[in-house]
């Protein structure tokens, strides 16, 4: 199957919406996000609406969409890159050293993948972050118990940078920071 990697138009809440309630109700879902689906099943409209707006501007976010050429438009896959300025502080409440980028949300449907769509997905996303003025680092964190996600994320370059957080959802777990730097 073909597919059109693009970014999110602002007025396609739906579709994000029913991709993210997709991936939340994965088996992997308890390792890969932050969120649960029940959660973001109870989330109002605006919520949706809200979200998929910051993510189409594409000045602090952009979330890029497989759509399935043929298949009525449907996405098979997203990944959101979040731009962090130096000096801010990131979600986990470090500082951020220098402008750089942060994937979150990657996510493939499983009849998708083996198909190279988490690639395609990762090259526009790494390609449009370093397109920005003064990203030289893209990088993302990884749960440890995630071998799958890590498998692909090693396989597309990026390395691990030894740091490492304790996971939101359970303390006693760690993500693990992984970089990608531009040559």
């Amino acid at each position: 199957m073909d597919y059109v990697i693009r970014p999110v138009l602002a007025d396609e809440w739906r579709a994000a919406r029913e991709l993210r309630l997709a991936a939340l109700r994965d088996p992997a879902a308890p390792l890969a996000y932050l969120e649960t689906y029940e959660d973001a099943l109870a989330q109002p409209d605006e919520f949706w609406r809200g979200r998929v707006e910051r993510a189409a501007h594409g000045t602090t976010a952009l979330q890029f969409v497989a759509e399935a050429d043929g298949a009525g438009g449907r996405w098979d896959g997203s990944v959101v890159v979040l731009v962090e300025e130096a000096g801010a502080s990131d979600f986990f409440g470090e500082a951020v050293e220098r402008r750089q980028a942060q994937l979150v949300a990657v996510y493939v449907r499983p009849e998708a993948r083996g198909s190279g769509v988490a690639e395609a997905l990762f090259s526009a996303a790494v390609e449009w972050a370093f397109g920005l003025e003064g990203v030289t680092r893209v990088r993302l964190y990884v749960h440890e118990d995630n071998r799958r996600a890590e498998g692909f994320y090693r396989k597309f370059g990026f390395v691990h940078t030894g740091g490492a957080v304790p996971n939101p959802g359970d303390p006693s777990k760690r993500d693990r920071e992984m970089e990608l730097k531009r040559l």
